[in-house]
């Protein structure tokens, strides 16, 4: 059997102390520049034929100057919880919310 491995980086957005374990909540460090609907029509409005884009391209364009930008998420981020005793995280140097954490994920 083949083995599958992938190490990635997650940031730590949440940590629950309860004083005998602590939970961290983890969101893939993932950085992702939003994306407009207008900006996605414009892109699929470029794949056409120069002749068809030539007309259509200028009443989109009116069209679209009316409407808001929306921003989309071009992403869906993993997120981890996991629970552990409280004296492995002070072995792991006591992380705060922000700190980036490397997970390695192995099939075995």
């Amino acid at each position: 059997m083949e083995e599958s491995h992938e190490t990635n980086e997650f940031r730590i957005s949440q940590i629950v102390d309860n004083g005998q374990v602590v939970q961290l909540t983890l969101i893939e460090n993932v950085s992702t520049e939003p994306i407009s609907q207008k900006q996605m029509i414009m892109e699929s409005l470029s794949k056409l034929d120069p002749e068809t884009r030539g007309q259509v391209m200028p009443i989109i364009h009116a069209i679209l100057q009316a409407q808001p930008t929306v921003k989309l998420k071009s992403y869906r981020q993993t997120q981890v919880v996991m629970t552990m005793p409280k004296s492995r995280y002070q072995n792991i140097g006591v992380p705060p919310v922000g700190s980036i954490m490397r997970l390695d994920f192995k099939r075995i």
